[in-house]
């Protein structure tokens, strides 16, 4: 008799994402541009046979960039469609700013797809300005590229996706992504308490489940 396992409950080896090359013709340049944008800066190692390798890491990321001299044979620019994940992309695009970063408007694709001129996202669709009308996770993006031309993406992810995210465990990378959190929370608690018609004195409980929920990409439960 043979028994069917489902691949989705076996354990794997994990491998982990750690490094995104990004292919640059200035590496001083490319430097001061990443550290502009407050990303912190792992490692910069040069040796004689003139290899050179420069690490960053975006604020909260899990992942990093690497550049360099003799790091990869790929055009410098050719890097497109590089997605940093953001719960406020208002916020997220004007940090940019802040650091002289020539940021797109917030966006959201169109139905029109492949028709106009467009840099590729995720939707395949022409650009219509102002995020996403229902504020769907996902949906807001703004662009942004470094002086080679290397094209990056903000886009806004407050819910995940069922299935994304392993639903035992609940992390955040900053304070300002739990206040955040705790934001959407009070917004949809509020709805709650219009629905029973009364104060929810477990509101704590109620606040932690929903952020659980949220996180895990799973509809609260009623």
């Amino acid at each position: 008799m043979t028994v069917a396992v489902n691949p989705a409950k076996v354990r794997t080896m994990d491998m982990k994402l750690e490094i995104v090359v990004i292919p640059v013709a200035d590496v001083e340049r490319a430097k001061q541009f990443y550290a502009g944008l407050n990303w912190r800066l792992d490692a910069d190692f040069a040796f004689p046979d003139g290899f050179r390798v420069i690490q960053f890491t975006p604020p909260g990321s899990g992942a990093s960039i690497i550049f360099g001299t003799n790091v990869t044979a790929a055009a410098p620019g050719s890097a497109k469609g590089l997605y940093l994940a953001v719960s406020d992309i208002g916020a997220a695009r004007q940090e940019l700013l802040d650091c002289g970063v020539k940021v797109s408007e917030v966006f959201h694709g169109g139905d029109n797809v492949h028709k106009g001129v467009d840099e590729p996202h995720l939707f395949g669709s022409v650009r219509v300005s102002g995020p996403d009308p229902d504020r769907r996770s996902y949906f807001s993006l703004a662009s942004f590229s470094d002086p080679d031309g290397n094209g990056w993406m903000l886009q806004e992810i407050t819910s995940r996706l069922p299935g994304r995210v392993d639903s035992d465990i609940t992390a955040f990378t900053s304070s300002t992504e739990i206040a955040r959190a705790l934001r959407r929370a009070s917004v949809a608690h509020g709805e709650h308490e219009k629905q029973i018609g009364r104060h929810d004195v477990n509101w704590p409980e109620w606040y932690a489940e929903y952020i659980v929920a949220e996180q895990a990409g799973k509809q609260m439960a009623s």
